[in-house]
């Protein structure tokens, strides 16, 4: 079945407000091969002249899937999780962001598109994060979803 793109884009997705925690970014940095003191150690951060461990690129992503449910928004949308995969991840940063801050995101879904005909849709998420009222960064999500149903051009 394809996507309804105005129930789509009317969708409402409920804010989420995080805090950043010293551990997850450490584990964060194991995960990702990241060695350096400043991304373990506190002391070695504050040498570099950062107030705590940074956030770095492309953790926020990982903040959208501690949420208790991160796919949620597509059960909304009678999507069927088997037949998601992810196409496109992109960051724009403002500012910087450190442990001990408190994020919220705000997510909404800003377009869908049908490839092929209908087979396959891409379903674009948007996010920002904002650290009180000022941004700290956005974040863009394309879902490739295939629609079984559709036919082929």
């Amino acid at each position: 079945m394809p996507i309804d793109r105005d129930r789509a884009l009317a969708l409402v997705i409920p804010d989420r407000t995080v805090t950043v925690e010293r551990g997850a970014l450490r584990a964060f940095a194991q995960a990702t091969g990241d060695d350096r003191p400043a991304s373990h150690e506190v002391a070695a951060a504050r040498g570099d002249g950062a107030p705590d461990l940074r956030v770095p690129p492309t953790y926020f992503f990982s903040l959208e899937l501690f949420a208790p449910d991160p796919f949620g928004f597509l059960s909304d949308l009678d999507i069927d999780l088997r037949h998601v995969l992810h196409g496109e991840q992109h960051f724009e940063y403002f500012t910087s962001c450190h442990a001990g801050d408190e994020l919220t995101l705000r997510s909404r879904i800003t377009d869908v598109t049908a490839k092929k005909g209908g087979p396959m849709e891409l379903l674009t998420k948007e996010t920002d994060v904002h650290r009180g009222d000022a941004p700290v960064a956005r974040m863009r999500t394309v879902l490739v979803v295939r629609n079984p149903a559709g036919s082929a051009a």
